[in-house]
């Protein structure tokens, strides 16, 4: 049996139980090492408890183990025999409503926690919103600390019916709900006899069966170049084109432009890890001989010939500011779009985002830390943009201070 992986991201409002259930995640799976368990038990005692506190295994800063709050984007990594697992476990706070911008950015699915006593509030809308933004296909919501209702299904059917609606008014896809006590495990790896009422899966059941289509033959074949390899003495005619393949699948003998100068070629040869081959496909990372040997530069972008796309100047793209420094109409950034960067300005703003319900506030002037809105550019030179609807790696891009190379914005074309 083949062995996926899933990336998924955890988000909800503070001291909904988020770090707590990612720890119950792995310590049942059986992915925590002795010594990982023993720095848990040891800081926990610490802290005056008497149980492990399996929430210190994903909030590894120390200021987050100090506070016992989550305020960076941990990242974890663990497996079962089933699947392979990369976790961004994001805070829940307003103010780093970026980070899970950032986490969630390439997520496959998204594990929004309830506390089951207050149920669905502003924060678990704003989640919603963002996965939602996002396109993140599958979305679970986990109806934690279900054990401090006495496990009542009338509970979670409400915050469940309450949730659902929302986000199906979003559009997120897919929605599986599930009732979990994250401290004790009830419904996180294995089924709870505390709530015989639920016959849903179990959160990891979920993780380990949900259909994430990765067969990139359904998508358009994009492929950044990265590097250009000279060629060998031998071999005057060889050079390479080497990078990772965006999108899709590449086939020798197949007819491909090359964007932005729109020169036309055909890939004479595919090469991993040194070794020919006949296909390749999302993500190999691939060196591309092309008959020809057209002007190629690190920043083209190599397409197949019958789905190509028109180089554009102007973008209008949906961001999430992540800077403490507003963007503003005017602002001079550069904008990195896979493996080039342009310089690019910020001619318009035309609205910001109002993450509880995805109204539109017009012409709000200036786009402050967190704030997600609309935004117009005009670049130095063409790029060959995808929209993010229909490419989440080719119609991303990152907005970067000029003078000193910190990113400041992330874009979704639009």
């Amino acid at each position: 049996m083949t062995v996926d992986t899933l990336r998924f991201a955890t988000a909800g409002s503070v001291d909904d139980g988020k770090s707590t259930l990612v720890g119950r995640l792995m310590h049942d799976s059986k992915s925590v090492l002795a010594d990982q368990l023993e720095a848990v038990e040891h800081a926990s005692r610490t802290r005056g408890k008497d149980t492990p506190d399996l929430a210190l295994l994903t909030d590894g800063l120390r200021a987050e183990r100090e506070q016992g709050i989550t305020i960076d984007v941990a990242h974890r990594y663990f497996a079962t025999p089933r699947r392979r697992f990369i976790l961004a476990d994001t805070p829940g706070h307003v103010q780093y409503t970026r980070n899970m911008v950032t986490g969630a950015s390439t997520a496959e699915l998204a594990v929004v926690l309830v506390d089951a006593r207050a149920g669905v509030v502003e924060q678990t809308r704003r989640h919603a919103a963002v996965a939602a933004l996002l396109r993140v296909p599958h979305v679970v919501l986990a109806v934690n600390k279900m054990d401090l209702v006495d496990h009542d299904e009338t509970v979670f059917g409400r915050v469940a019916e309450e949730f659902g609606a929302y986000a199906a008014s979003l559009g997120v896809p897919e929605i599986t709900a599930v009732p979990i006590s994250a401290l004790h495990g009830d419904n996180v790896v294995t089924a709870s006899p505390n709530m015989p009422w639920y016959g849903g899966p179990t959160v990891l059941g979920h993780l380990e069966s949900v259909d994430v289509d990765h067969d990139p033959r359904r998508e358009v074949a994009r492929f950044p170049v990265q590097y250009v390899i000279p060629a060998a003495p031998e071999e005057p005619s060889g050079r390479g084109c080497a990078g990772q393949v965006a999108s899709g699948v590449l086939r020798v003998g197949q007819p491909v432009t090359v964007l932005p100068s729109g020169r036309r070629s055909t890939i004479a040869g595919l090469d991993v890890l040194g070794r020919s081959v006949d296909l390749v496909r999302a993500p190999q990372s691939v060196t591309v001989r092309l008959t020809d040997d057209p002007d190629v530069s690190r920043g083209d972008m190599i397409v197949p010939e019958d789905a190509s796309v028109t180089p554009t100047r102007n973008l209008t793209a949906t961001v999430c500011h992540l800077h403490d420094t507003p963007l503003e109409p005017g602002s001079r950034v550069l904008l990195k779009h896979t493996t080039r960067t342009v310089r690019a300005v910020v001619e318009e703003i035309p609205s910001r985002l109002a993450l509880d319900d995805l109204s539109q506030h017009p012409a709000p002037g200036h786009l402050a830390a967190n704030d997600i809105g609309r935004v117009v550019l005009r670049l130095s030179e063409p790029l060959p943009v995808d929209l993010y609807a229909d490419s989440r790696r080719t119609g991303s891009f990152l907005l970067i201070a000029p003078d000193d190379g910190t990113t400041v914005t992330a874009g979704m074309v639009c």
